[in-house]
């Protein structure tokens, strides 16, 4: 178990040393550089220039990679011209409200994609597995951007069940119960919006692999012997299919990566998709450069779990 953790965490790292040369690289073709807003427009030419030599801007891109690297693995990300401050200050506040979203979203997913994907791929060819057909087939045909929008229409502006933007109502003392409960009640609708169309994946995917284990040898074999029908599906069918969506919690994490910068920009959620959006827009470079790498990180640590997870629950696929 552990050469096959090991192996895969070798494998990890070049893949993050690329992710990161590849991101610096990108960074460096767009339109500015990281003294572009810190600086008056107005001022004498002459003096910017020397300004960008003492940064070392006009370095070669390695010479300039290497000191990018060896800042950011000491917790220097740059500053942020339009926050006038840190980036990694910046960086852990919005991370905060970005994984409470995720992780909300994350249990209110498989709260609903475990039942439906459980009862469609026990009674198929049913009504109730047209039903659940239909809700997915609906998921998968709509943009999540779009239903965001009308469930902030809905109940936001049209219901006020929940509010339309922030992620805390401001005066509240931090710590307090109300404080909590604000948090929680800003950050439901978007985890919601957010799990109801990712969740369309997953119990599409639990449907097929247990109408696939239905015709197992061993669930027939099971069955032969006399097993009741609850049985067999509660220690053969069910135990073997949700094997996989273990596997697959992974790469949920990497598909809320993207599914964030849609949400928080919609609910005005204050988080790290949100964060993106507003830099790219600003071409705030020092925070894209910083959300990016950390998004890609982020997507391959989020593969690299899939493997270890699978590889606990299904010991046949370790590397010897």
């Amino acid at each position: 178990m552990w050469k096959f953790i090991v192996r895969r965490l070798l494998i990890t790292m070049p893949q993050i040393v690329l992710l990161s040369i590849l991101v610096f690289i990108m960074a460096q073709l767009m339109p500015g550089d990281a003294l572009s807003g810190l600086i008056d427009p107005n001022i004498d030419p002459a003096a910017i220039e020397e300004q960008r030599e003492k940064l070392g801007l006009n370095d070669p891109w390695y010479v300039q990679y290497t000191d990018w690297v060896t800042s950011a693995l000491q917790g220097d990300l740059g500053q942020s011209f339009r926050f006038k401050m840190p980036v990694s200050e910046l960086i852990g506040q919005r991370l905060v409200n970005t994984f409470w979203l995720s992780l909300v979203t994350l249990i209110i997913t498989y709260l609903i994609a475990i039942p439906l994907g459980i009862t469609s791929g026990r009674y198929n060819d049913t009504l109730r597995d047209q039903l659940i057909n239909g809700y997915t087939y609906i998921g998968f045909a709509t943009p999540l951007f779009i239903f965001a929008l009308v469930m902030l229409w809905a109940f936001g502006y049209g219901l006020g069940w929940f509010p339309t933007g922030g992620s805390v109502e401001p005066g509240l003392e931090p710590g307090s119960f109300a404080y909590i409960m604000s948090k929680v009640n800003h950050l439901l609708l978007p985890a919601i919006s957010m799990a109801l169309i990712t969740t369309v994946n997953t119990v599409q995917y639990l449907r097929s692999e247990i109408i696939d284990t239905k015709q197992k040898d061993f669930v027939l074999t099971a069955r032969a012997k006399g097993a009741s029908e609850s049985r067999v599906y509660r220690r053969h069918i069910f135990r073997n299919s949700l094997l996989p969506i273990a596997a697959y919690f992974g790469f949920e994490i990497t598909g809320l990566i993207g599914g964030t910068v849609f949400i928080e920009t919609i609910f005005s959620y204050p988080g790290m998709g949100l964060l993106f959006m507003e830099s790219v827009l600003q071409r705030d470079y020092s925070v894209v450069t910083s959300v990016v790498l950390l998004f890609g990180i982020a997507s391959i640590l989020g593969a690299l779990l899939s493997d270890i997870i699978l590889s606990l629950v299904d010991p046949r696929i370790r590397i010897k």
